[in-house]
């Protein structure tokens, strides 16, 4: 019986560390994520807030300090905390996508973008 409880109390003790490992290692990369968005980055840079896919295009919202923005590249596999550099193209202010059936008050179309790999 007594190596019952102590098979139950490691396994409890095991799972209770493992679970805190997990939890560090994904606040570290949110916090990552925050001290690099509350950097001011250069004008064609953002970190990646929010992303939405159509055909041929990829909107991103980037942040970029303490501001943001949306830009529309070709398509693009990006994921939310990615740090983006873009080539811009034009700015259109009020521009209405169709095929999102959304409006966004300014959206810069860009021609390429790179993703930055962490130093």
């Amino acid at each position: 019986m007594k190596t019952l409880y102590k098979v139950v109390a490691f396994t409890l003790v095991a799972f209770l560390f493992e679970s805190t490992l997990i939890y560090a290692d994904q606040t570290s990369s949110f916090n990552r994520i925050l001290l690099a968005s509350a950097e001011k980055l250069p004008d064609n840079e953002g970190i990646v807030v929010s992303t939405l896919d159509t055909a041929g295009y990829t909107y991103m919202e980037l942040e970029n300090g303490s501001k943001r923005f949306w830009i529309a590249a070709p398509t693009t596999k990006v994921k939310i905390g990615d740090h983006i550099r873009f080539a811009e193209s034009m700015t259109m202010h009020n521009f209405t996508s169709k095929t999102l059936n959304r409006t966004f008050n300014r959206l810069v179309f860009v021609t390429s973008t790179q993703v930055k790999v962490a130093q």
